[in-house]
């Protein structure tokens, strides 16, 4: 049984956690599962949208707890381990910003800790009702600093420090609220719901929407006029496209454009 399933429907790919028995912890087997799917995908332009869940009751606990206090075992107290552990989920994270496919977080029941980092790292998120999110490290004397990162990129920042300081939870309405998900449906919606939204992502033109999301990530860092300066520079590309050309062509003649990407 692999840890990682990945099925196509289209030009979507469903990639579904499946440790259900360790709360589809972010195990060594699973960060290396998932950073070579993302790696894999990124060669695939047929691929155009990604949906991201977990298999049994939950999305994702974060880290698993077990391996990290084996690996204390070491003659360094888990050190080198522990570096190595926290600079692999942070490639996972990043694998995902700069994936040419948007991808859609699928979450359900809890996502804990580097679980929250994870729909939080995710470029959408359609949650089920219900669903519970923090960054408790803190509940256990460990302070949630890489799931940070992504967290204070989605919410403000008052909110990801009350979050990150006291360990609470929040839930569905409040996580919409401080956008850190799109939006919650019901439970047994959710997979209908994620689908839909890949879908509409895919219909797109596959090669304004890798562009679009990569000058989305850039200029959101930069300072405005260089922000206005670079996404300009991306417009211009844009436009040169063939495909481009046609799309508006098809828009102004009411027809259905002829892509070929």
């Amino acid at each position: 049984m692999a840890i990682l399933e990945r099925t196509d429907k289209g030009a979507v790919a469903h990639l579904r956690m499946n440790a259900p028995e360790r709360l589809n912890a972010l195990s060594d087997a699973m960060l290396a599962a998932l950073g070579a799917e993302f790696e894999t995908l990124s060669g695939q332009p047929h691929i155009r949208a990604v949906i991201l869940s977990g298999a049994g009751k939950a999305f994702c606990a974060g880290h698993d707890l077990k391996e990290m206090t084996a690996g204390r075992q070491a003659e360094d107290g888990g050190k080198a381990y522990f570096k190595d552990l926290f600079d692999r989920c942070a490639s996972v994270m990043m694998a995902i910003r700069t994936l040419p496919q948007p991808v859609i977080a699928a979450p359900h029941g809890i996502a804990t800790a580097a679980g929250c980092q994870l729909v939080a790292s995710c470029d959408l998120a359609i949650a089920a009702t219900g669903t519970r999110f923090g960054v408790n490290g803190v509940d256990i004397g460990l302070f949630c600093s890489t799931p940070m990162v992504a967290l204070s990129r989605n919410i403000g920042r008052k909110q990801a420090f009350e979050m990150l300081t006291t360990g609470r939870f929040i839930d569905t309405d409040r996580a919409e609220a401080l956008g850190l998900i799109n939006r919650a449906v019901p439970a047994d919606q959710i997979e209908a719901e994620a689908e839909a939204l890949a879908e509409a992502v895919a219909a797109k033109l596959g090669a304004a929407v890798r562009i679009g999301k990569e000058a989305f990530y850039r200029q959101i860092e930069m300072p405005l006029a260089e922000a206005y300066a670079y996404t300009s520079d991306v417009m211009v590309e844009n436009m040169l496209w063939r495909d481009t050309e046609e799309g508006i062509s098809a828009f102004i003649e009411k027809r259905v454009p002829e892509w070929e990407q």
